[in-house]
C-alpha cells in the first residue's frame, strides 16, 4: 500500500539504485585486486588506502549539510587506519580522490551517495569471509566491521531511503549521485592496479 504523500507510480528506490548503478559495479567488482582469488595482503593494503582516498573526502562532505543521510562514516576510517597500522602491512602509494562534491547536491543526490558507501560493507563482510583465514593473523577491521556485522546499519540505511526519496525526481537524483559515487571509485582502481 502506498503512503499518501508517495508519488503515484513512484519506483523503489533501492531497486532503481541498483538497476542505475549495476554496470558500475559490476566493473568495480571484477577488477578490485583484493577481489581475486590469490588476493594478498598487499593487495588488502591497496583497497584500504583507495577506500580511504575515496571515503575520507565524501565524509568530510557529507557531514556539512543538516539534512539528508545521517550516517557516521568516521568510525570506518578509524578502521582503515587501524588495519594499516597493523605491523607487517605493505607499504603502498597514497592515492587522491576527487574533493569537489557539490556543494548544492540534494539531500536525494547524497542518499544516493550514500548507498555506495553503505553497500560497500556489504562486499566487505563477503570479502571477509573469503579472507581472514588466508590473510591471519591481519584483523582485517574494515572488512569485518562491526561485531554485528553490516546487517542492522544496512537495514535502518534502507529503511531512510525508502522514507526520504519518494518521488520520481528524488529517485533519479539519488541514482545520478550513486553513480558519480561509484564513477571516483572507479577512477581510484584505475590507479590501484
Amino acid at each position: 500500500m502506498k503512503r499518501s504523500n508517495e508519488a503515484p507510480g513512484s519506483a523503489d528506490p533501492l531497486q532503481a539504485l541498483r538497476t542505475a548503478t549495476a554496470s558500475r559495479h559490476e566493473q568495480l567488482d571484477s577488477g578490485l585486486p583484493i577481489g581475486a582469488p590469490d588476493a594478498s595482503l598487499a593487495d588488502y593494503a591497496g583497497h584500504l588506502r583507495m577506500l580511504r582516498a575515496w571515503l575520507a573526502p565524501l565524509d568530510a562532505w557529507l557531514v556539512r549539510f543538516g539534512d539528508g543521510p545521517r550516517f557516521d562514516h568516521a568510525p570506518r576510517l578509524a578502521l582503515i587506519e587501524a588495519d594499516l597500522a597493523e605491523p607487517g602491512m605493505p607499504d603502498t602509494p597514497a592515492m587522491r580522490a576527487r574533493a569537489d562534491w557539490p556543494q548544492q547536491a540534494s539531500p536525494a543526490w547524497r542518499w544516493g551517495v550514500d548507498y555506495v558507501i553503505e553497500g560497500s560493507q556489504l562486499g566487505g563482510a563477503v570479502l571477509y569471509q573469503r579472507l581472514a583465514g588466508r590473510l591471519a593473523p591481519h584483523p582485517l577491521r574494515y572488512l569485518k566491521g562491526g561485531d554485528a556485522g553490516p546487517g542492522p546499519r544496512w537495514r535502518a540505511f534502507m529503511q531512510g531511503l525508502r522514507e526520504h526519496v519518494r518521488t520520481p525526481d528524488e529517485i533519479a537524483d539519488a541514482c545520478a549521485g550513486a553513480c558519480a559515487a561509484f564513477d571516483s571509485l572507479l577512477a581510484l582502481r584505475l590507479h590501484e592496479k
